[in-house]
């Protein structure tokens, strides 16, 4: 059986988007299932709009995503160079051959002049194509034109009969009419080579056994199969998988949320989440489990298992699969992950100090179940590191407003000032016992007590808070809110009274 060679081939006009990413994924898992190759092209020939900024950005996507490929850019291979604009060579070989060989031609239409045939075309109810004007030129007619200045591009001649098939792993037997393909452009006037054409000469050239790509790809495969036939060489398989489709179904788009690899990377998504996600966006596993390491996707992956329908983006998935991650991760792996974004937060510092790093270590631990996000994580991790924060609204009305709060909180106050040994197993104990004597449910403490030391309603166990936050720190915190209810909140009660 032929060795499995697949490739991604990005255009680095931009971030890595989310559809990209995961084509990427699908050629790499099926590489990675079968012992195949997955290379990694760039293609860079659309000269205006390649940045060596987005070649960087797609390569550093990649690589968070744990993509590595085993041929392209900073490992090399026996196929390359593996950026197009370092190919140019071979693109002007192969179409001086076909030239020579009477399949192509120079065409050395102006765009007016194109433009005033697609017009014309319009008004007679005809669809737009090339009239195959330069098709039959003398060699005196080309001199002709080139002294005018026109700068001719490369036309494939197409027949103008007959139909074109794609044999799709995933769609089937696709038929497309010759009719409506014209003789389309394989080298632009600026001697760059189109889209269609370069990739057909580096997938045969890099010997691809397999084309994985976006189903828009689908209408550019009979005019890429042409061109295979028109130069002789034997096609790969092709497998066009499903558009990924806002919820509403209509295309995804920034008003739908983030679309990059980067934008998940700052907003606190984990690789292994996307990846997860990306890898049940149109393919199905045998089971209905919808986390999946990547060593059992791997196992798994088949493309006749990719559906032909649209997958549908749904972020609250992917925010649930990330918390599970964020759950079940190692600990250390999770505290390295969120140190940066509690840095970005000015909730530590760059080289933070070993009590800070404990610190975070056991504030993670203590609450990771508790946010989907790296993001989230540092927001309910945040009041270990702060004591700049406000009372949740809710909760003023509801333990710091009633009659005797100020005293409730005393009572707390005197808890923790004298409870020995401070641990969370004896602060509880001590917490109802307390709670007893006064006749109150022990909820009548335990709540204001967690707003007046994390400013929140909802945490992790208040014991365990408490223990973690230390006794001084949590005394402090309690004086504050027996401040803030004594002293501020009746003035703020009196303003709103007064509206």
């Amino acid at each position: 059986m032929e060795k499995v060679r697949v490739r991604f081939a990005p255009s680095p006009t931009g971030k890595l988007h989310i559809g990209g990413a995961r084509t990427a994924l699908f050629n790499w898992l099926l590489a990675r299932h079968t012992g195949g190759t997955f290379v990694l092209r760039i293609e860079d020939t659309d000269t205006e709009r390649s940045t060596q900024a987005s070649v960087d950005q797609i390569i550093s996507s990649l690589k968070w995503l744990g993509l590595d490929w085993d041929e392209g850019p900073e490992i090399g291979g026996e196929y390359g160079p593996y950026f197009q604009s370092q190919r140019l060579h071979l693109y002007e070989e192969k179409a001086q051959e076909l030239i020579d060989k009477g399949l192509a031609y120079l065409c050395y239409c102006t765009p007016e002049e194109l433009e005033a045939k697609r017009e014309e075309a319009r008004r007679q109810g005809k669809a737009p194509r090339y009239d195959g004007h330069c098709r039959n030129l003398t060699d005196q007619d080309r001199v002709r034109l080139a002294a005018e200045g026109r700068q001719p591009v490369v036309r494939l001649k197409v027949p103008a009969e007959g139909e074109t098939v794609v044999d799709d792993i995933i769609r089937g037997r696709v038929v497309f009419k010759n009719e409506v393909l014209d003789d389309f452009i394989i080298v632009k006037s600026n001697g760059m080579p189109t889209y269609n054409y370069a990739c057909v000469i580096d997938d045969y050239a890099m010997k691809l056994t397999h084309i994985i790509r976006a189903e828009e790809h689908l209408s550019n495969t009979p005019r890429q199969i042409l061109l295979y036939q028109a130069l002789g060489y034997e096609l790969p398989q092709f497998a066009h998988v499903p558009m990924i489709l806002a919820p509403d179904r209509s295309k995804l788009s920034k008003r739908h949320g983030a679309t990059s690899v980067e934008e998940f990377r700052e907003e606190g998504y984990l690789p292994e989440a996307i990846i997860n996600y990306l890898a049940l966006l149109g393919w199905s596993p045998e089971g209905t489990d919808e986390v999946m390491p990547i060593e059992r996707i791997v196992e798994e992956f088949s493309i006749d298992r990719v559906s032909k329908t649209a997958a549908i983006y749904d972020v609250k998935k992917l925010a649930w699969i990330n918390g599970h991650y964020l759950r079940e991760l190692p600990l250390e792996r999770i505290v390295a992950e969120v140190i940066p974004f509690m840095q970005k937060h000015g909730l530590l510092a760059a080289s933070p100090e070993p009590a800070k790093l404990e610190l975070l270590t056991k504030a993670v631990d203590l609450t990771r179940d508790r946010a989907k996000t790296l993001e989230e994580l540092v927001d309910v991790v945040s009041y270990f590191f702060s004591d700049d924060f406000e009372y949740e609204e809710k909760g003023v009305r509801k333990h710091f407003v009633p009659a005797g709060a100020g005293e409730i909180l005393r009572q707390a106050k005197e808890i923790i000032a004298s409870v020995e040994p401070f641990e969370h197993q004896v602060i509880e104990e001590v917490y109802r016992t307390r709670a007893e004597e006064l006749g109150i449910k022990p909820a009548k403490l335990i709540h204001p007590t967690r707003l007046a030391v994390s400013g929140r309603t909802i945490g992790p166990g208040l014991f365990e808070l408490v223990e973690l936050l230390g006794r001084e720190k949590s005394l402090e915190r309690i004086d504050r809110a027996i401040s803030f209810i004594e002293q501020e909140l009746p003035a703020q009660i009196a303003a709103n009274d007064n509206k």
